[in-house]
């Protein structure tokens, strides 16, 4: 027997476990005790294809949108001046926490690198505008805003216009290339400026090619959306069940889909392509669909508690570990004649012990830095203390 859909109000476990588990992918993947050699599948993909890296920065974002038609539920879609100004408070919120982690990080590695680094870092002359956060914040507000005020019947068809619009403009401008010559690298120069772009790097050769750019916005509020209307298919499906069904149904298909694109349109995260948005909000859903199978009707809890904290307090949490890799990679300790950062000198230290290959002293050390985390997020959770931003 499944239970009743959940109110408004209420939280879906499920959910939190996904929203947990990427997470704490995310967390994991960013800080490698050392990136030179850590285990492959905890790599970007260089250009095209796809690694389990690749996975959790969008499957964060499909769960943002399953989160967004929750939130908006409340207030029925009905858009309204107090409404509006939260979105867009929050939106403003996201976007400059977004920037300030970046600015710490130039001004740490100022510190420690010179007058020159230091001042670039106090004008704010090569701050990166846009990044992870900043996309969340703009995927966030544009999604939103169009959800209560677009009717809802038409968001398939305007998912499907963003995604086919941007292959237009990337066949038209190069888009798979990595080049001068790419239309997302173009608009990025022509808007921002060469100094508030990321350095993107594929074998071997160093481009200001930012991953998280403007136009590679359009598909990423699609994405968004994608996740929206699965929120839809949640909460207004009448058992578990038949949630499982549809969501097992709409994962296999965006997923073919996407696979079967590939072949001309290949998956690319970086540019994020449509068959990327396709590909991994299928796998997704399909994932959000054993998690309600194994959770809500199977009953199987016991080891979603680790993945629960995570799941309850997931910006502030990310928001930390970045703060935490920042420190740790730029806080610098005197050790004999040698001065080393918190991060090089965990590192040392696992890979100083007896069969510890490089690669798996970078894992621990990742390992430890995800439990460092964990814990502040278990303090919270105690306390029922719940930190939205």
């Amino acid at each position: 027997m499944s239970p009743h859909i959940p109110k408004s109000g209420q939280r879906l476990l499920s959910l939190d476990i996904m929203r947990g588990i990427t997470v704490t992918g995310m967390i994991l993947v960013n800080n490698p005790g050392n990136g030179d050699c850590s285990y492959e599948p905890l790599h970007h993909a260089a250009w095209n294809g796809l690694t389990p890296t690749d996975l959790v920065f969008p499957f964060f974002m499909f769960i943002m949108g399953i989160s967004t038609y929750m939130s908006l539920r409340k207030s029925d879609f009905r858009p309204s001046i107090p409404l509006i100004v939260k979105i867009l408070r929050r939106s403003v919120v996201i976007f400059a926490i977004g920037l300030a982690i970046t600015w710490f990080g130039l001004f740490m590695r100022g510190i420690n690198s010179g007058a020159e680094v230091l001042a670039a870092a106090l004008d704010f002359s090569h701050l990166r505008l846009l990044g992870v956060l900043p996309r969340l914040a703009l995927c966030y507000c544009v999604a939103s805003i169009v959800a209560v005020t677009l009717r809802h019947r038409y968001l398939p068809f305007l998912v499907v216009t963003l995604l086919a619009t941007y292959t237009a403009v990337l066949l038209a401008g190069h888009g798979w290339e990595f080049s001068g010559d790419n239309v997302i690298s173009i608009v990025d120069h022509k808007v921002l400026g060469a100094d508030h772009m990321h350095t993107t790097r594929v074998d071997g050769v160093a481009m200001k090619f930012d991953p998280e750019g403007l136009l590679s916005t359009l598909p990423s509020i699609a994405h968004v959306l994608i996740g929206f209307l699965c929120g839809m298919t949640i909460m207004s499906t009448s058992s578990n069940r038949d949630r499982i069904n549809r969501l097992f149904i709409i994962g296999t298909v965006l997923t073919f889909a996407g696979l079967l694109l590939s072949y001309g349109l290949p998956i690319n995260k970086r540019i994020w392509s449509p068959t990327f948005v396709l590909t991994t909000c299928g796998m997704a859903a399909s994932l959000l669909a054993l998690l309600v199978w194994a959770i809500d009707i199977k009953g199987w809890k016991r080891w979603t508690r680790f993945f629960h904290v995570f799941g309850v307090n997931p910006l502030f949490l990310y928001v930390l570990s970045e703060v935490m890799e920042i420190s740790f990679g730029y806080e610098c300790i005197t050790v004999g004649a040698e001065v080393l950062s918190v991060r090089d000198i965990l590192f040392g230290w696992f890979y100083s012990l007896p069969g510890f290959a490089p690669s798996f002293a970078s894992l621990c050390y990742t390992i430890v830095f995800v439990l460092l985390n964990w814990l502040v997020g278990l303090f919270l959770y105690r306390k029922n203390i719940y930190i939205k931003i």
